[in-house]
């Protein structure tokens, strides 16, 4: 009995020069998962969309001394106490500011119950009324509000929103002083990326906009952009080197004004510190750096360097409390 050897068992075929054996094994061996788009994660709100960004970019800069102290009674209501003496920047007909020397102490209250609800409030001594409360109706909505009440005339606001939100979308409603009406939403498209809008219409000036923004975030990396029809454009991006280094970059262009400006700030956490800075290129470099001498008590240096202008702002700090 003869045995039939067939061509294709004589002769393999010859590898692949430009595609190797060892790569197609490599690739035939990752799994890739696919998108459960069913089952999509809450994306963050759409005011909140470069916050970890903003942590670096923003840091809380400040002049002269500021101490504050707070107290929790309970679980649930605490007391805050903070005094600040520095400078207050007055702008002027010529956009040169004028500084104006201050000195404020301001009282505060906190009121967290066990469900989410709080309501925060803050007076200082000279006639500001500042609060926050969050009321949540249901898991998928909720009352949000926040005002400010001042004896100059025009500085008093305040604002109401409404959120509500899916198991991957959220939106908001929001209401504000000057007869402001505007609206956002915010929906997750894939495991990492997010996409949304907004709009508004301030009634007394006439004045109505539309806005687009995308999201993108992952373990390592946050990326975003923002447009609107009012002219501006916005790009930023982080990146987690490790878990003590991330580094934060954006660029904003005014179509209006013809004005562009991009900044660079680092956020570095180390065992007894965190410092946070930033560079932009209006010339100004920023530095914050919260120091922890014991369990509660942290020392604060802000410092603030406008070449370009020579203004030059220092300051210092301490925060008691928990």
């Amino acid at each position: 009995m003869g045995v039939t050897i067939s061509r294709a068992e004589a002769a393999p075929t010859a590898p692949n020069p430009f595609f190797p054996a060892t790569a197609a094994a490599a690739i035939a061996a990752v799994d890739k998962p696919k998108t459960d788009y069913m089952n999509l994660p809450q994306p963050v709100r759409y005011d909140e969309l470069q916050r970890e960004i903003m942590m670096s970019l923003k840091p809380d800069l400040f002049e002269g001394m500021r101490l504050e102290l707070s107290k929790p009674l309970n679980h649930n209501f605490g007391l805050s106490h903070s005094v600040y003496m520095g400078n207050l920047e007055v702008p002027t007909a010529n956009n040169q500011p004028v500084k104006m020397p201050i000195g404020t102490y301001e009282f505060g209250a906190n009121l967290v119950t066990n469900s989410g609800n709080l309501m925060l409030g803050r007076v200082t001594t000279d006639g500001r009324l500042t609060g926050r409360a969050v009321y949540n109706l249901a898991p998928w909505a909720a009352l949000k509000s926040q005002f400010q009440l001042a004896g100059e005339p025009g500085m008093s606001q305040g604002m109401f929103d409404v959120d509500v939100r899916g198991a991957d979308w959220n939106g908001t409603l929001k209401y504000g002083t000057s007869n402001f009406y505007g609206a956002n939403y915010f929906q997750s498209v894939a495991q990492n990326l997010s996409l949304g809008g907004e709009i508004f219409y301030l009634a007394e000036q006439r004045r109505s906009g539309i806005g687009l923004a995308a999201r993108h975030a992952t373990d390592t990396s946050i990326a975003t952009v923002q447009v609107a029809n009012t002219g501006l454009l916005s790009l930023s991006y982080l990146q987690r080197v490790n878990e003590k280094v991330t580094l934060s970059t954006d660029f904003v262009f005014n179509k209006n004004s013809r004005e562009a400006t991009a900044s660079f700030g680092y956020d570095y956490i180390l065992r007894q510190a965190r410092l946070r800075g930033r560079i932009d290129t209006d010339g100004k470099i920023g530095a914050y750096v919260e120091e922890r001498l014991s369990v509660g008590i942290n020392f604060v240096l802000s410092a603030e360097l406008d070449h370009v202008k020579k203004d030059y702002k220092f300051g210092f700090g301490l925060n008691v409390g928990e």
